[in-house]
């Protein structure tokens, strides 16, 4: 068995996006190392069987709260939630987040408003929210508490259609770092999560198909990817999930960025689309 040094035994976790694919992993997860969660997402029926699964195989307290992150006013009626339930969130994991594909010109402007509210906007206020009950719970309980935002191997460089989308991951991956150098003498483990293609519902709701000349990661490594990274002593920024895709990512910081804007431009060009 692994050294385990992440151990939030006796802390709430909150898991945004958890009604499926990477979000219900990260619950599972959680839940497996003795967190209690709070499950939110879209999908109440979702959240709510999730929610008996882990209390069945894990005896975990899961508090479910539906909403739309999105929404005006979403994260703030998520905050002021907890705060009635009096729950201090000790692991915050911000998953919630969707793509959108094809050319800019093309592209819904009310769709791209909400996926820029939800992968980024809705991402650091409910960061900054709850960083300090974060940073409390690392003080009072070391090893216990940690901020994982899932970003993604489009963070590396431009994303030609899916322009958006790259930039918001590209977003998250430098906000994250930053956190992690001004809370890195707190003991709470900061870190973003970089996977390329998984095999979830992502390509479904960003209207592509993946793919098929590239293997798909599955849930199971990308969380292999992010508890290794909050195993360590010292928790990395950023972990890229799969050896293919850290190979690609330190590639993409090396050759000239035209080169690279071109290259990934040409491979969405001829990549299938739904």
């Amino acid at each position: 068995m692994r050294n385990r040094v992440f151990n939030p035994i006796g802390t709430v976790a909150l898991v945004t996006g958890a009604s499926s694919g990477l979000g219900a992993g990260y619950a599972r997860e959680l839940a497996q190392r003795g967190a209690d969660l709070v499950l939110t997402a879209r999908r109440q029926e979702r959240l709510e069987g999730l929610a008996v699964e882990l209390a069945e195989k894990y005896g975990t307290v899961s508090t479910v709260i539906p909403l739309d992150l999105a929404a005006p006013g979403g994260v703030a009626e998520l905050v002021n939630d907890l705060h009635s339930r009096d729950i201090t969130i000790g692991t915050l994991v911000n998953n919630a987040g969707f793509a959108t594909s094809g050319d800019l010109v093309d592209a819904d402007p009310a769709r791209l408003a909400e996926e820029v509210s939800l992968n980024v906007a809705a991402l650091t206020a409910l960061t900054r929210a709850l960083l300090p009950d974060l940073l409390h719970t690392s003080r009072a309980q070391p090893a216990s508490a940690a901020l994982v935002n899932l970003a993604s191997t489009a963070a590396f460089q431009p994303v030609p259609g899916m322009a958006v989308y790259g930039a918001t991951k590209a977003y998250v991956l430098s906000f994250t770092e930053a956190l992690w150098y001004e809370t890195r003498a707190s003991g709470l483990k900061v870190t973003a999560i970089c996977p390329g293609a998984v095999d979830t519902e992502f390509f479904e709701v960003a209207g592509r198909r993946p793919d098929s000349r590239r293997a798909l990661l599955t849930v199971a490594e990308v969380m292999r990817t992010t508890f290794a990274a909050l195993d360590r002593a010292s928790t990395p920024p950023h972990a890229v999930s799969g050896l293919r895709n850290t190979v690609l990512a330190g590639v993409a910081g090396r050759l000239p960025h035209r080169a690279v804007v071109n290259a990934v431009g040409r491979m969405n060009r001829s990549g299938p689309t739904a």
